[in-house]
């Protein structure tokens, strides 16, 4: 038998460390340990316990979840799940944790608890598999429900036959597609913060709340030469520009008479996920073509892997990041598997990585 995952729960609310523990119980891959009320008692059972994978609560007392998460992945790093609120201070926050080391987030209804949390706890689950075999880095101050229907790509943007593409040569008309879930959040900082501000446009879809992806896109904003947007229905794809896919909007690049555009659609889940890299390559193949440069980051699962190959199949340079620098490599390692990738490569070389192919 397989040893179990340990998990210890720390929330003020008596009710969620119930709620979080009854979830838990129902995978036998998973055991709880302990579950603590506020950071200092976490601290020992921390100590006593060992556990493989902490979820830790944003908001408590005596200490903030952030203060003791930078404690924490300074002295002791360790696979964390934050639970938020999904508000966008409880944004702003999570980001924060991710930028701290935290692995993922679980979002924590602000109303009927108990109801809406269990609606959570098929990826409440396979967050916390996740977080065990995810890749821990520590902190540096600088100042079981039924699973649903996986759709493909097909339920939004149907596949168009191939059409050719006159290949650019130079930077203007090019566009650059990322995708990226888990880990995503830095590792999209990380590219952006090497990219001039008269690079090609970038799109990008990454698996976030709809409450959090116009506090992440201000969060780029200012750490880019770019001039970083939440995507907008219509909004023209102009170089210099970033477009970052709404939380539970499909992001899809059409092309009309004055260029490219953002297209936001209300469709399926497709593998689950709304934004899905998948519908958003799979765009891009299409209206883009040999022009495009697709980047695969960091993530779990395998959206992303299909509408990469489909893009390689038009064309398009495409990169995945490597195993060693992803926190997770599911999505990177997917499109790898089904043969769309041209470039492995770290994440620190990525940003150089797409200059160079956009320059081709």
């Amino acid at each position: 038998m397989s040893k179990k995952i340990k998990v210890l729960i720390i929330d003020d609310s008596a009710l969620i460390r119930q709620l979080l523990k009854e979830i838990m119980k129902g995978d036998p891959a998973i055991e709880v340990v302990g579950t603590a009320s506020d950071p200092l008692i976490a601290r020992e059972k921390i100590k006593k316990l060992s556990p493989d994978v902490l979820t830790l609560d944003i908001e408590m007392p005596k200490m903030d979840g952030i203060t003791f998460l930078k404690n924490l992945m300074r002295l002791r790093p360790m696979p964390v799940i934050m639970i938020s609120t999904l508000t966008e201070a409880g944004a702003d926050a999570t980001l924060e944790s991710l930028e701290i080391g935290a692995i993922d987030f679980i979002p924590k209804p602000k109303v009927d608890v108990a109801e809406k949390l269990q609606d959570y706890a098929v990826d409440i689950i396979h967050k916390i598999k996740v977080a065990s075999v995810a890749r821990v880095r520590s902190y540096r101050d600088t100042s079981v429900p039924s699973v649903s229907e996986k759709l493909s790509a097909d339920a939004v943007l149907k596949k168009t036959p191939a059409k050719s593409f006159k290949k650019y040569s130079g930077t203007y008309e090019k566009i650059i597609a990322i995708g990226s879930s888990t880990g995503g959040t830095e590792a999209i900082k990380e590219v952006l913060i090497s990219m001039p501000a008269d690079s090609p446009a970038i799109v990008i879809s990454q698996h976030i709340p709809e409450a959090f992806s116009s506090p992440f896109a201000k969060r780029m904003n200012g750490c880019t030469a770019m001039t970083v947007h939440e995507a907008k229905e219509g909004q023209p794809i102009i170089q210099g520009n970033v477009y970052i896919a709404p939380g539970s909007k499909h992001l899809i690049v059409e092309k009309n008479d004055s260029g490219y555009i953002c297209r936001l659609n209300d469709g399926p889940r497709v593998n689950r996920h709304k934004p899905s890299v998948d519908v958003m390559f799979r765009s891009v193949s299409q209206v883009v073509g040999a022009n495009a440069i697709g980047a695969m980051l960091t993530g779990m699962g395998d959206d992303g892997a299909r509408g990469m190959k489909e893009m390689h199949d038009q064309g398009s340079a495409t990169i995945a990041q490597d195993e060693k620098s992803s926190v997770v490599w599911g999505m990177p390692g997917e499109a790898v598997k089904h043969g769309g990738v041209d470039h492995i490569i770290p994440l620190g070389k990525i940003a150089d990585k797409l200059l160079a192919l956009c320059s081709d």
